[in-house]
């Protein structure tokens, strides 16, 4: 059986799973179509969603496919902790006249969603918050699918080895959105890119950069260090494609955003986002306690979209932003390729 390798891409590009509504089946064909490797976010939606996504992307493209999971992880949350959070964010759900949803601790439909990826086969699977059990890896590589797993240190890296993955896409700090550390109580890692990824070829042969890359420079750079693709998230929100909302949109070309930062105010897990006024006052005050305050804030973030308040929701974005351009995806993968482009 002939797995796919990412080193086989005419385009070294990943587009990166974006959960929350970014990524999109056309998205990811764009990215595909345009020669790289583009990815489906597997997290925060059912099985049947998820299953008709990959429909709707195969429909779109003859390319290969990708789908990123969540991994579950041990429930951390504490309830007093996140009661305590949720009135201290009750007055500013009553300016928007919404009730907080409720903190609830989900498995995200973990086990069905393996079971339509068996049955759907996309071409490679990614993990990330965790790798997969040996047994789940070994039923997807039977498959034919090509595994993957997101690692931020050396030490994720032996263990996701251990379990027979066949790639790793290692991720940077300057990466967007929630940050892949196994560890849902571990302060995110500061090792530089450059560091991480000299660390995971010591260990493996295909590697994939990410984080805060968003030039052709960046691309080029990482793939010369050894990286077999670039992946990139940041550079494709104002895509055409993307399903980015129009209130992030227009934040990202804003010039009242300046900088990023990490934050747990939003998830209850640490994610890099536009720099904001709910997590500059929420931050130091949120319990890490994912999902359950991912659902606890999600009616609040949906209603500051809906009244156009870029201070009350979050924009997950890598430090590379300011390089985003609106553009066609496929557009946007030509350019960031085009000093590398096999």
């Amino acid at each position: 059986m002939t797995m796919f390798d990412l080193r086989g891409l005419d385009a070294p590009i990943v587009g990166a799973p974006m959960a929350g509504g970014p990524s999109t089946p056309a998205l990811a064909a764009a990215v595909s179509g345009a020669g790289g490797l583009g990815f489906l976010a597997g997290a925060l939606l059912g099985a049947e969603k998820l299953a008709a996504d990959i429909d709707t992307a195969r429909n779109l493209t003859t390319g290969p496919l990708g789908v990123n999971l969540f991994v579950p992880q041990f429930d951390t949350g504490k309830p007093a902790e996140i009661a305590e959070y949720a009135e201290e964010l009750a007055e500013l759900a009553s300016q928007f006249e919404v009730e907080l949803g409720e903190p609830r601790y989900t498995d995200d439909d973990y086990p069905a969603k393996v079971e339509v990826l068996l049955d759907l086969k996309p071409e490679v699977v990614s993990f990330t918050f965790g790798c997969a059990s040996a047994d789940d890896i070994a039923r997807l590589r039977a498959a034919g699918i090509t595994t993957v797993a997101t690692v931020t240190t050396e030490a994720e890296t032996e263990i996701a080895k251990a379990r027979g993955v066949d790639a790793f896409v290692a991720q940077g700090p300057g990466a967007g959105g929630h940050r892949g550390t196994f560890d849902p109580l571990a302060q995110p890692a500061t090792d530089s890119l450059e560091a991480l990824l000299a660390a995971v070829l010591e260990r493996a042969a295909v590697v994939v950069a990410a984080g805060g890359i968003g030039t052709p420079e960046e691309v080029e750079r990482v793939v010369g260090l050894g990286a077999v693709a670039a992946q990139v998230g940041t550079a494709l929100l104002l895509s055409d494609e993307a399903g980015t909302n129009p209130v992030s949109r227009a934040a990202l070309q804003d010039a009242q955003f300046t900088e990023t930062a990490v934050t747990k105010a939003f998830s209850g897990r640490y994610a890099r986002g536009l720099k904001n006024r709910f997590m500059e006052n929420h931050d130091q005050t949120a319990p890490l306690a994912y999902p359950q305050i991912h659902y606890l804030t999600g009616p609040l973030r949906r209603a500051a979209v809906q009244a156009g308040d870029a201070h009350a929701t979050n924009h997950w974005a890598g430090t590379g932003f300011a390089n985003a351009r609106p553009d066609a995806a496929a557009a946007i993968v030509e350019a960031l390729s085009s000093r590398v482009r096999r």
